[in-house]
Formats: structure tokens, sequence, C-alpha cells
């Protein structure tokens, strides 16, 4: 709950506000934005530097607000948008418009679910209630799935009328893509283009998409050359990029070098992102000489790679098996002076992993710890679990040690199961007694006490010599049972 300001503050605010208009500052001085926008940590609270420029007497522009909550969004800072919209909202600093509903109820849906925006629609006025926020709650059921309310929904907005928009049928398109109806979705484009509702670029690419999942290429096809005819759609490079997608995955590879043709054609000169997809595409394609040819090409046009190029293109090689070029690459980048990234050598690691060569890849994350740079469990994790498919376990075993070391908690990384019961397998049958509290009590950060873990205990303390009562009354209090496995434990290690 955001705590209520002072009566003072309040009015101070209103006294603040004196624009609806952006002002855009041409000299270098602090802003709002400019305070709000390097906050990126989602934990980090937006109202308090809100309440502070008010109470430094800054003028708060309703233009400027709205600009941030934009560029929140963008970034997809959900959580830090609707804190700055339901401050506006609460404080009176403008009456909240259809289009600003929308938005407050786009955020709300994102933030704490559909119900929640469910809620907020219900408490707007009669005339609040228009296709802006009548859309965006219909946007909030897509996107969580809530097929029977969206379709309920889009229902009641038709016999309102005001559900004939291009963005309110993609809408319904999108649902039935999330929810693997794909066989419904050219049937939303024929009630469309029947109500007389232009589809967009968006609306003919789902299609092409629900016919491609589907492996109706004939149905794709005709699609593509519909969009093709159409006088008022102006064809991307993303486009013919989907169908190549799904010309490879069907082994089409004239097919999908002619389209991907097309797709560069269309491309901006410094479209990054296009040249991204692209390189990946071919790569996919096993073409070697047209990856080097677009990398060169987006090098010429956007003037310098940032490392989301790098990403890609290290993982294009590393695809076609180009080990020699992804080093030159990697060490591209180390001299680029862009900042240092994890998933950048992380790319070329699991490369090769995946071809075998474990131990180039630990040589890289040695490199790396030698210059201090900072390395990922991840990246220790898939070479352990590389040198445990090549039988090679006491390697296997030290890298997952080194994995457990650099773990930060609350980063989403999990330990792979089969390389945790290897390794619990061979301390309980191997190990010391300390070996095996030493692994467990560096894996208890990352997962909790589990069964195999008081195995590899049982097994060590047998073997050892050490009585097993203390640890079964444990296993017992952390509501882990005794299996077969345990009793076929304790009466084979007993009879050894």
């Amino acid at each position: 709950m955001i705590p209520k300001l002072k009566l003072s503050t309040n009015t101070q605010i209103h006294n603040a506000v004196f624009s609806r208009f952006y002002y855009t500052n041409r000299i270098n001085k602090t802003t709002l934005y400019s305070i709000i926008s390097p906050l990126g940590n989602p934990g980090t609270r937006i109202e308090p530097e809100l309440d502070n420029w008010v109470k430094n007497g800054n003028k708060v522009r309703v233009g400027e607000l709205q600009r941030i909550i934009r560029d929140l969004r963008k970034r997809k800072r959900f959580s830090q948008a609707l804190e700055v919209s339901d401050w506006m909202n609460r404080k009176g600093i403008c009456v909240f418009a259809p289009c600003d509903h929308a938005v407050q109820l786009d955020l709300i849906g994102r933030v704490h679910g559909f119900l929640s925006a469910e809620s907020y629609f219900s408490n707007l006025k009669d005339d609040e209630k228009t296709y802006q926020t009548y859309g965006a709650l219909l946007n909030c059921y897509v996107r969580q799935r809530q097929t029977d309310k969206a379709l309920s929904h889009f229902r009641k907005m038709k016999e309102m009328g005001i559900a004939l928009s291009t963005l309110t049928y993609n809408d319904i398109m999108c649902l039935y893509s999330k929810t693997g109806q794909y066989e419904k979705v050219p049937d939303v484009l024929t009630e469309m283009k029947a109500k007389n509702i232009f589809p967009d670029n968006f609306s003919y690419r789902i299609c092409i998409n629900s016919y491609g999942a589907r492996s109706d290429l004939e149905g794709m096809e005709i699609i593509l050359r519909e969009m093709e005819s159409q006088p008022h759609i102006v064809l991307d490079w993303s486009t013919y990029a989907s169908a190549a997608h799904f010309y490879i995955k069907a082994n089409l590879i004239d097919k999908a070098s002619d389209v991907l043709k097309k797709a560069e054609e269309r491309l901006e000169q410094k479209d990054g992102i296009g040249y991204n997809f692209l390189i990946s595409l071919y790569a996919s394609l096993g073409n070697k000489s047209e990856v080097l040819r677009l990398w060169d090409l987006e090098k010429t046009a956007c003037k310098r790679y940032i490392n989301r190029d790098y990403i890609t293109m290290l993982e294009a090689l590393m695809k076609l098996g180009e080990h020699e070029e992804a080093e030159k690459v990697l060490k591209e980048w180390e001299l680029s002076g862009n900042s240092y990234d994890t998933r950048i050598p992380n790319a070329v690691i699991i490369g090769y992993c995946n071809n075998g060569l474990v131990q180039k890849a630990e040589a890289i994350l040695e490199d790396l710890v030698e210059k201090g740079k900072a390395t990922t469990p991840n990246s220790w994790a898939v070479v352990a679990a590389g040198y445990f498919d090549a039988g090679k376990t006491e390697r296997g075993f030290q890298c997952m040690k080194a994995a457990l070391s650099v773990y930060v908690e609350g980063k989403g990384w999990k330990p792979d199961p089969k390389v945790i019961t290897s390794i619990l397998s061979k301390l309980g049958d191997e190990g010391s007694v300390q070996d095996v509290e030493a692994f467990v009590a560096a894996l208890r950060t990352v997962i909790p006490m589990n069964r195999q873990m008081y195995h590899a205990f049982i097994k060590a303390n047998i073997r050892n010599g050490k009585g097993v009562d203390e640890l079964l009354d444990s296993m017992k209090a952390d509501g882990i049972d005794e299996d077969e496995e345990t009793k076929e434990i304790l009466v084979c290690t007993m009879e050894k």
C-alpha cells in the first residue's frame, strides 16, 4: 500500500502542475526523467523520487510524466510505470482521459493480473468505458490466455460496435496462437476482411505463423502472395524472415533462400535486429558465406557492434562449427571497448561443449577468472555436464563446485539434476564425509535438502565407520521418509 502524502505535499503538487505539454530541456540540467530513467532495478520504488522532486520545489509536467511512463513500458519496467501512473492519478496531476485509464489498466494487468484489471475496469465511470479501456482489458485477457473471458469480452465489444479495429482482431488471432488453436486464426482474418477492417502487417504475420505452425506451407504462401498484392501493405523484413523460418524447418532450402533475399532487400540500413535475425537464419541453413557477408554488411551499416550483435554472431558460428572464426570474433569483442557481458563468452562455452570440446570451454572460464572477470554458475555447470557426459567425473565435480561457489541467490539458475545425481552418487560411493558435507552445504544454497543428499551422507558415513541414526532422524524431520532405495543402501553398505 502506498502511503498517503500530507495535505501540504498535495498542495505543492497541484501548484507545480502548469502544463500538459512535455518541455524538452535543451540545456544540460537534471530533469525528472534523468533521475528515474537509470533506476533499472525492478525493486527500486519511484514514488520517493517523485515526492522529493516536488518537495525540492521543482515543477511537475504532465507531458514529462507521460513520457516517463511510455519509456518504462517500452523497457518492460511495468511495476515502476504503474507506480508513476498511479501517483499521477491519486494526486490529481491531471484528469485521466480514457486513454490514460487504458494505460493504467494495462499496467495493472501486467503487474497484478487480470482479476485486478477487471476490478479497475468495473470501477470506471460509464463514459470512461470506451473502445480504449475495453481494448486494454481484452489485451490483458489475451496476454494471460483467458480464452473464455477474452471471447466473451470480444462478443460484447462487437455488440457495442466498438470492436471494429485491426488491433482488436489482432488480439483474438494472438489468443488463438497463444493457446495453440492455429486453425482458427485464418477465420478471424476472413472476418476482418468481411467487415472491411484492413489487416496490417502484424495481422498477416500472425496468420502466416499459424499456417507455418501447422506445416501448411501452401496456405502460408497464399497469405504471403495476398499480402504482397495489397497496396496498403508495405512488407517488412520480419514477415519474410518468418516464412524463411518455416521453410528451413521443412528443409526447403531454395525457398528459404529466396525469401531471405527479399527480407534483406527490406532491411533498413541501421537495423541491427534485422541483421541479427537473418544471420541466425542463414546459420540454420548452414550457409557460412552468407553469415560472414551479413556480418560485414552490418558493421558497415551500423558503424559498430553492440553486445547483442556479438552474441548472435558467436551463436551462429558455433552452430556452423566454425570455431576459429568464433575465436576471432570473441577477440574482436574483447578489444571493442564494449561493456563486459557474460553471455558473450558463454555463447562460445556452450558451443564448445555441444561439440565435445569441453576442455576448450573450461580454458575460456579459467582465462576469465585469471583476468578478474565474472563467470556464471550456468557456464561452469555446462562444462561440468560436458565432463560427466565424457566420463570425466572428477573434472565435472570440480566444475560443479565452481558453479556453486559463484551462485547468487535469486538469479534463477538451477543445477542440472542429472549432474547433481552423478556427483552425489560418486561422493556417496567414494568421497569422505567431509567431501559430502562441503558439497551439500554449497548445494543447499541453491536447492533444498533432498533424499539424494541424505543418501550420499548415509553411504559416506557407513563406509567411514560412523553411525547414521542422527542422519535418519534429520531425514525424517525434513519430511523425507525412508524408501526402498534407502533400505537397500543401509543393507548393502553394511554388508560391505
